[in-house]
């Protein structure tokens, strides 16, 4: 019994973990590479799209990102397109952004309780006197396993059509018909189109795998270490 407990909890904290590296690959994605929105806007031509110099483009991407962290009141943001002053996102996209916000900020909220998690079933861990060098891992390694299998499966899925996968994901987060612009109108999607998320998505992915690969095989040098020292022990 004691043992079926140890490995559920750690089974328990690598799906948390897997699910705080989830969110942690979206955030460092479009917040923390250097020069990410500035390579994607000069891939896709959008400063000639919305008429902007790429100084102004990147100075209402910055007050955007803000805003979805919670660190702005609103998305009223005066800039220049066209050499004209004028207010770049308009009601439909406030309304649309206001809702993109809500899905970030609770997402952030997910990870923040997956923490919570993972310290509860570390103090489990702890008071069941949980080997760390080698049922933790194995533990460790079961959930990082299948969650790992279950994300390619979905990858491989959306691959096959990202722009179905890409509308099916609008339909199910997102109550209204307010992400569906209109490029001759709405500046948002001419700044992000669809190429944008394609990219964007494969490197989400990209740093994600990366993640779970080092700890699968952080994982699995602690395990092999583990055995190496029991059977010099058994030998001797």
């Amino acid at each position: 019994m004691n043992r079926f407990l140890q490995y559920t909890a750690g089974i328990i904290f690598s799906l948390c973990l897997m699910t705080v590296l989830l969110f942690t690959s979206v955030e460092a994605a479009v917040y923390w590479v250097p020069g990410y929105f500035e390579k994607e806007y000069a891939k896709y031509n959008v400063t000639e799209s919305v008429s902007m110099t790429m100084e102004d483009l990147l100075n209402v991407t910055g007050e955007m990102m803000s805003y979805l962290r919670g660190k702005r009141d609103d998305l009223h943001v005066e800039t220049t397109m066209g050499g004209v002053e004028r207010e770049f996102f308009n009601a439909r996209e406030i309304a649309h952004m206001e809702d993109v916000r809500g899905l970030f900020l609770g997402a952030l909220s997910i990870r923040r309780g997956c923490l919570m998690v993972m310290a509860l079933c570390l103090m489990i861990l702890l008071l069941l006197k949980t080997s760390f060098k080698r049922t933790f891992p194995r533990a460790v390694c079961a959930g990082t396993g299948i969650f790992f299998f279950l994300s390619a499966v979905l990858a491989i899925i959306i691959s096959t059509d990202f722009t179905r996968y890409f509308i099916l994901f609008h339909h199910i987060f997102f109550k209204n018909d307010l992400w569906m612009l209109d490029p001759s109108t709405d500046m948002l999607i001419n700044i992000v189109p669809e190429g944008f998320f394609r990219d964007t998505v494969f490197l989400i992915g990209s740093i994600y795998l990366f993640s779970i690969l080092m700890i699968f095989a952080a994982c699995l040098f602690l395990m092999s270490r583990a055995g190496r020292k029991q059977s010099q022990t058994g030998s001797m």
